[in-house]
């Protein structure tokens, strides 16, 4: 499965009173929708999954699903701390469609963390996981920072495609790509080499005979498509090509989006896109297009903004950014509290400028 381009991990929207605020879950997706992103993390850190009980993770996942235009990768963060429980909500994120999932690296007994059990952990998802897998580390909020070595290791699992590397060490980044050079696997795209989510073969191969169906698996990478003697090939209603992808690096940090790209990362899954997923993606399209003194520029126009909301002023800051650009921020759970008056009026200034 192709992940290259700009993802925002949702927020999860709440009511004064920390219950789920349902319909403005559907305003924000309805307008991510709209946007250039490539396509939505639901249940990420920046949705406040580690708040949310067993019932309200799979509820959000749902109305998230129904709500996402179909040509929208969809990727449900499903990473708990046993490999059964992960592979519970795997198992219903795939069930109710989406394209792949996002498994953060167990952390609550870190001392118990050596290589062999992130190796067990992923290895055991993997194999088991109807979905895709994309390994996610976050050390500033796990404590654990998974290495480099491990996940090159990890990277040779044909159900493992890619990493989210959100720990903002671009040595780290530089690392993995270079590790991991030697994958190389065969996924579907769009006639434009945009990504063939697993909805879109659904809805093209409905009305045609199952012998035209393309299984997840070759979507993802992890199997071959069927031979085609033309490069295009038409899969009921669609036309695809296939490509060549690698091991496929994502990061986290949006000030550091074009310093990530320009070493081999293919996207990002940036926190910063909830608030601003055009200015995000106006950076990755001009490193795209090579046009390199427009893709500084428009990194340099986030970078303050970046830092302060997202990395210090956390949730609350970005759910403030989000309300400030026309989506819905709304309040965080406890014991994360709202921005004072003076926090606000700084994001005030910080977003000024940037707006979707």
């Amino acid at each position: 499965m192709l992940l290259h381009g700009i993802f925002p991990p949702i927020t999860t929207p709440f009511y004064p009173d920390g219950s789920i605020y349902y319909k403005k879950l559907e305003h924000n997706l309805e307008r991510y929708s709209k946007t250039p992103i490539a396509g939505i993390v639901v249940q990420g850190s920046t949705g406040e999954a580690i708040m949310l009980s067993d019932q309200e993770k799979r509820d959000v996942l749902k109305a998230s699903r129904e709500a996402t235009a179909a040509h929208k990768v969809l990727i449900a963060g499903t990473g708990v701390e046993s490999a059964i429980e992960t592979l519970r909500l795997t198992e219903y994120a795939a069930e109710i469609g989406y394209d792949a999932v996002m498994v953060r690296t167990p952390h609550y007994y870190k001392m118990a963390m050596h290589p062999e059990n992130m190796l067990a952990f992923y290895r055991t998802v993997a194999d088991r996981s109807p979905l895709p897998i994309i390994i996610y580390n976050f050390p500033q909020a796990t404590g654990y920072d998974i290495p480099a070595e491990v996940v090159i290791a990890l990277a040779d699992h044909g159900n493992i495609i890619a990493i989210k590397e959100s720990s903002g060490n671009l040595e780290k980044v530089k690392t993995i790509i270079a590790g991991t050079r030697q994958v190389k696997r065969s996924v579907l795209t769009t006639e434009t080499f945009e990504a063939f989510t697993g909805r879109m073969m659904v809805e093209a191969t409905s009305p045609v005979a199952a012998g035209d169906m393309v299984s997840v698996g070759a979507l993802a990478g992890t199997a071959r498509p069927k031979p085609s003697s033309s490069e295009v090939q038409v899969i009921g209603a669609m036309k695809a090509r296939k490509k060549e992808v690698g091991f496929q690096v994502m990061v986290g940090a949006a000030h550091q989006l074009n310093s990530s790209l320009e070493l081999g990362a293919v996207g990002a899954i940036l926190a910063f896109a909830c608030a601003a997923p055009t200015a995000c993606f106006e950076i990755y399209q001009a490193w795209k297009e090579k046009a390199h003194e427009i893709a500084m520029e428009k990194q340099n126009r986030i970078v303050l903004a970046a830092k302060r909301v997202v990395s210090e002023l956390s949730i609350p800051g970005l759910k403030y950014a989000m309300d400030l650009n026309g989506y819905y921020g709304g309040p965080s759970r406890l014991p994360l509290l709202p921005l004072n008056g003076e926090q606000k009026a700084e994001v005030e200034r910080l977003m000024a400028g940037i707006r979707n």
